[in-house]
């Protein structure tokens, strides 16, 4: 009896919990929809500067599973999608202005909850390897 109410209400968590957009559009599962699961900074560097300190950020601390370049130039947004200490890792790369790069990171567990802590060391390390 234990078993089947526990069952039931992990069902129910997951019905409620539904998804939510990542950083870089793409819809993912979650168990706590709200709250605050990126960081932001901002940098005097090129939109390529800071998008390829994160996907060597990513690619030393884990690995990079897909990444979103556009073929159009006047583009001015890029993203990766990858994977650091079993957390799904979304990070977007937008130029703010031709001088000002923005870059977002989000991180989740496995189990969809929120990771503030690994995006905001990711974010730094993004930061680090920008002043190298």
């Amino acid at each position: 009896m234990k078993t089947k109410f526990f069952a039931a209400l992990v069902g129910i968590a997951m019905v409620t919990a539904g998804c939510v957009k990542t950083v870089s559009d793409t819809p993912t599962p979650t168990m706590v929809p709200f709250g605050k699961d990126s960081v932001e900074g901002r940098y005097e560097r090129t939109l390529d500067q800071v998008y390829q300190a994160a996907v060597k950020v990513v690619n030393t601390d884990g690995a990079v599973i897909t990444e979103y370049i556009p073929h159009d130039t006047t583009n001015t947004v890029r993203s990766l999608h990858g994977k650091v200490d079993q957390c799904n890792v979304w990070v977007r790369v937008e130029a703010v202005d031709p001088r000002i790069t923005s870059v977002v990171v989000e991180t989740r567990t496995k189990w969809g909850n929120k990771n503030i802590d690994l995006a905001h060391e990711l974010e730094k390390e993004i930061a680090l390897q920008l002043s190298r």
